[in-house]
């Protein structure tokens, strides 16, 4: 299964879900490729790799320089097709050419047979990166901060969403909305939590992902948090957002999880 995570505005914790939650996928069993879309790189920092240091990135590939698998890298969490600031030459690059919104998934099609879950860490904009992260995937995640603002973008990113379905990608489906950086302390995140849930159902995600210092040093340690404090009650909202995720796309038991 191929999951977008994706939400136009930053400072959502997209990357952090991206990483916490491939390494709970990972932890379970199951085989992941993490992909990272964004120019800024974070989830390829966040894996401690130093883009500035990669010979080729996600940018050679989608250019058509390189196949994806020959920049593929290993690391404890899962592999990775890294990023790189050259990657914000692509949009411009690929901007002419046909079927330009099927880029990123004609390169991925060799590799993602080998994967139980591929998750996409999309840009914070709905450029062409972002379309070609959607036009791959059959599923978009979307974390949502609990603030009025953050709540109010949501719904361009989900016109986005119906216009990639009924132009280019009929099998994309919205797997959910999950409410990240939740501070339970103030009655207006309380506030939009409800009116979240008031208004999208059960496509919330029952998992809420909470605020913590820990989470913003892991990705300085190059780790997950899961990786880097396992124990916390932060690591197993994001195991428990695997379980949830896992149900919402059928996703059979790994082999290594049931030995």
């Amino acid at each position: 299964m191929i999951i977008a995570i994706a939400n136009q505005k930053g400072g959502v914790a997209k990357t952090t879900t991206t990483l916490n939650l491939g390494a709970a996928l990972h932890e379970a069993g199951y085989k992941v490729l993490l992909v990272d879309m964004d120019p800024q790189a974070n989830l390829t920092l966040g894996l401690g790799i130093n883009p500035e240091g990669l010979p080729a990135s996600l940018y050679h590939v989608l250019v058509g320089e390189r196949r994806a698998d020959e920049i593929l890298r290993t690391t404890p969490e899962g592999d990775l097709l890294p990023s790189s600031i050259e990657l914000a030459g692509a949009e411009i690059e690929l901007i002419n050419e046909l079927g330009r919104e099927a880029t990123l998934k004609d390169k991925l099609a060799p590799l993602v047979g080998r994967y139980d879950f591929v998750l996409i860490d999309t840009p914070p904009s709905l450029g062409l990166l972002t379309i070609n992260s959607l036009n791959a995937a059959g599923g978009v995640l979307i974390p949502m901060q609990c603030q009025f603002l953050s709540a109010k973008g949501v719904q361009l990113l989900l016109t986005t969403v119906d216009k990639v379905r009924t132009k280019l990608n009929p099998g994309l489906r919205l797997l959910g909305l999950l409410p990240t950086m939740f501070d339970r302390r103030l009655l207006l995140a309380k506030e939009v939590l409800s009116e979240m849930q008031e208004r999208f159902g059960e496509l919330v995600f029952e998992t809420i992902i909470g605020n913590s210092v820990r989470a913003a040093e892991s990705p300085i340690a190059g780790q997950s948090l899961i990786t880097y404090q396992p124990n916390s009650p932060l690591s197993d909202s994001y195991r428990q957002l695997a379980v949830e995720v896992r149900a919402r796309v059928g996703a059979e038991p790994a082999l290594q999880a049931t030995r």
